[in-house]
């Protein structure tokens, strides 16, 4: 089984130490550590990790706002580890997108289900994105095919589900998909006109 890969962003060095340690220890692949929220962008983009652990605050970048460009650029999901549990960090780690939130000081035992949900989570995400990707592609198509039938209604006289029999049949014949079919009649109409 293939170990999960993580990369440590803390300022501190003796909590990078501490976690690298402790997630060794867990079975967990380590593959960077890095001491500030820009580096931890760096990096993450570099490595691609599974997830990504990261202290809040952190010179050049916090930990939130390298979160947010993580989260945006789909690289990992962040779970964010600190000190600090005030209710506007917690605010702005939601809207940053962060899947996970450990106060300092953490348990071993409280690690590894906060890794495991911030993974499952984001394959969540990822599996709900392609999803809207697929429907919005199908919803794409339809639009443009229910656009050539019109025309091919209004233009050779046929009823609807002749023209689309017709976009069903050029489609097989070419070895294209529907949607190319359909544009290329919208094309052909337009240059007409």
């Amino acid at each position: 089984m293939e170990r999960t890969r993580v990369i440590i962003a803390d300022d501190e060095s003796v909590i990078r130490a501490d976690l690298r340690e402790m997630l060794t220890n867990l079975g967990y692949l380590v593959v960077g550590e890095v001491g500030d929220g820009q580096s931890a962008v760096n990096v993450a983009r570099e490595l691609k990790p599974d997830v990504v652990i990261m202290d809040i605050k952190m010179p050049d970048l916090d930990g939130i706002e390298a979160a947010k460009v993580l989260t945006q650029e789909k690289v990992a999901p962040v779970l964010l580890l600190t000190a600090y549990s005030q209710r506007d960090l917690i605010d702005r780690a939601k809207e940053a997108g962060v899947v996970g939130y450990l106060v300092k000081p953490f348990r071993e035992q409280e690690i590894v289900p906060a890794i495991e949900i911030a993974l499952e989570r984001f394959k969540e995400f990822r599996e709900l994105e392609k999803e809207v990707g697929s429907l919005r592609e199908t919803l794409e198509t339809r639009k443009i095919v229910d656009r050539a039938k019109g025309l091919l209604m209004d233009q050779q006289g046929l009823t609807e589900a002749e023209a689309f029999r017709k976009i069903q049949k050029m489609s097989m014949n070419t070895r294209k998909p529907m949607k190319e079919i359909a544009e290329a009649i919208i094309l052909a109409h337009e240059a007409k006109t």
